[in-house]
């Protein structure tokens, strides 16, 4: 092993977004929308690991369908090769072993620390991402672990999935105990109560030596493609077939439910997954006691903890409170902000009979 690592970042951003309906759509998902300002969140996501780490140790992972938009959003972020693709859509599982594979094909080598993280999450605090991150790698580095971040719950989330520390391993880092699912608001309660959970945040961080490592151990029926998967890094057609092969798992089921070399660090910054509509309310300071995130002017009378976006749209709303309001040139959304996990139920209708619309 080497004394010292290189740290490179791997951006998920093949995702669909269906939560984000209308607005996110197949040809534009959510992470290439711009809800807390002027960027894409892939945009933040990359601007984040400035003067952290370089552009040509920046990789993006995303599907063959979202090249050009992903290239207009990295545009400068990212070096010429720092794309990979997806043959197509699968888990995070594959999507993960795929771009390891790539990665040790452009010569990155197997002791050095990759940073796999979600394009879509919201993160003000740079320097405390930084610092989490780098306490995290070299952790990893040193005891050869896979280390996960979890983010300090300040509320029974029944959204996100949990993590139960176990004991403590250094100042910092907390031995997995288990890997939880999302749970009911009761056991949520429960969890937030004991001070021993953490959201699962999705991110991970480790040498890509481990990940491959902890892929052939935990996930068998996956690595036994490495072969083929390696050999059909240069060539598209012969990675597509390789690539469908392999099972469809998630990544916490193909490893990390399973292994023993898992440390869980608490993050020290702030963190927003944008899973839905309603967390927006998080991050966009409220107008009125409402949250508009794009309008051409809005009036509300007896309104309040409404989510609105409307480009170029005058919005008025009377005697309405906790609704989403999304309004486009195709689409009018309205919705409890209480369902908002439920507009995904409306994407699967208009595949079947208006998939113009997604």
């Amino acid at each position: 092993m080497k004394k010292s690592y290189q740290l490179y970042s791997l951006i998920m951003a093949g995702g669909k977004g269906t939560r984000f309906w209308p607005e996110s759509t197949a040809k534009k998902p959510k992470q290439y929308l711009s809800l807390t300002g002027t960027k894409s969140l892939l945009e933040e996501t990359l601007l984040r690991f400035d003067r952290f780490i370089a552009k040509d140790h920046r990789f993006v992972v995303t599907v063959k369908e979202q090249e050009k938009i992903c290239k207009e959003s990295s545009k400068g972020k990212i070096n010429k090769n720092g794309l990979i693709f997806e043959p197509t859509g699968r888990n995070t599982g594959p999507c993960i072993l795929m771009s390891l594979v790539t990665l040790l094909e452009r010569g990155i080598d197997h002791d050095d620390i990759v940073v796999i993280v979600p394009s879509d999450h919201v993160i003000l605090n740079k320097k405390g991402f930084h610092s989490t991150i780098k306490k995290a790698a070299d952790f990893s580095f040193k005891n050869q672990q896979i280390v996960t971040i979890g983010i300090t719950p300040n509320f029974p989330h029944t959204g996100f999935g949990y993590i139960q520390k176990g004991k403590l391993l250094n100042e910092e880092a907390f031995k997995v105990s288990r890997f939880k699912e999302k749970p009911h608001y009761e056991l949520a309660h429960e969890y937030v109560k004991s001070g021993q959970y953490l959201w699962n945040a999705g991110m991970f961080v480790a040498p890509i030596k481990v990940f491959l490592e902890e892929f052939a151990e935990h996930a068998p029926e996956m690595f036994r493609h490495y072969d083929e998967l390696t050999k059909a890094v240069k060539k598209p057609t012969q990675m597509v077939k390789a690539y469908e092969k392999l099972p469809s798992d998630s990544i916490d089921y193909a490893i990390m439910e399973k292994s023993d070399r898992i440390a869980v660090m608490p993050a020290n910054f702030d963190w927003n997954d944008l899973g839905s509509w309603d967390a927006l309310s998080s991050v966009i300071d409220e107008t009125h006691g409402n949250t508009v995130v794009k309008s051409d002017g809005e009036f509300f009378l007896n309104s309040a903890d409404n989510v609105i976006f409307a480009p170029d749209k005058f919005v008025s709303l009377i005697n309405l409170d906790n609704h989403i309001v999304v309004v486009n040139d195709k689409v009018v959304l309205v919705a409890p902000v209480k369902d908002a996990q439920e507009i995904k139920k409306v994407v699967e209708h208009l595949k079947k009979n208006r998939p113009e619309l997604i």
